[in-house]
């Protein structure tokens, strides 16, 4: 951005950051709702939290933060209220909403907050344009899981070896591909990652009638998503 006053530069960068921490609020009342057991609204604000953090990095970028507003640590801020939303709601989530066997609920909740500790602490738990910009290991989609376990009704011993193969995965250095900073196939991961959230959207409209076809129609985009992660790519460039 170029042409306008110093001010309007840092009340915009200083606006992306507080931007980035209502993921906390969302994350605060997906809390209360669960704790409620209301389920369509602790959805509603887990999507909330989903979309802040899917606008704010493009946002940060757009509005040079480390420039304007140099004074916050970005990325410290936005794993913060990653953790909270990607993965201590999840956690609250799979207690109390029953999906997991009950002597198991809680040792597999806590399981998720101590491998997802150790994933967000790694320095390159994001690897950089070098590398096409992947997630290493399994990214901490907690809460994306645990609403299809929610929505489909699974075993709850199937959702317990659902969520120990993904504490195992994310020590397997697998990368995963960053949907908003991707390099291969940008504009389609784009384009079907927006039509995911819409999907989602109406999903959570409809929810507790969601059809079963537009779950099985959201799951293309999930299984688009690790076949691009796992297809083969070149090798990284030298520094």
């Amino acid at each position: 951005m170029t042409g306008f006053p110093l001010w309007i530069h840092k009340i915009l960068a200083w606006s992306v950051h507080l931007f980035t921490a209502t993921g906390a609020i969302w994350g605060f009342l997906a809390l209360r709702a669960i704790y409620d057991h209301e389920w369509k609204m602790a959805i509603l604000w887990m999507a909330a939290a989903m979309v802040v953090d899917g606008l704010d990095g493009m946002l940060a970028r757009r509005f040079e933060v480390k420039t304007y507003a140099p004074g916050i640590d970005g990325a410290l801020l936005d794993n913060i209220v990653d953790y909270l939303n990607y993965t201590f709601v999840p956690a609250f989530f799979l207690v109390e909403a029953e999906l997991l066997p009950a002597s198991w609920a809680v040792p597999a909740a806590l399981s998720i907050l101590l491998t997802s500790a150790y994933q967000f602490s790694q320095v390159d738990a994001k690897t950089d344009a070098t590398q096409e910009y992947f997630f290493k290991g399994f990214p901490d989609y907690w809460n994306i899981l645990v609403i299809y376990m929610l929505v489909l009704g699974l075993n709850p011993w199937i959702n317990l070896l659902i969520i120990l193969i993904c504490d195992v995965l994310i020590f397997i250095p697998i990368k995963y591909v960053y949907p908003s900073r991707t390099v291969r196939l940008k504009r389609l991961t784009l384009v079907l990652s927006f039509l995911y959230g819409i999907i989602g959207l109406i999903g959570i409209w409809l929810y507790p009638n969601i059809p079963m076809w537009l779950v099985y129609l959201s799951l293309l985009y999930v299984v688009y998503y690790f076949g691009v992660s796992l297809w083969p790519r070149r090798p990284a460039m030298a520094a």
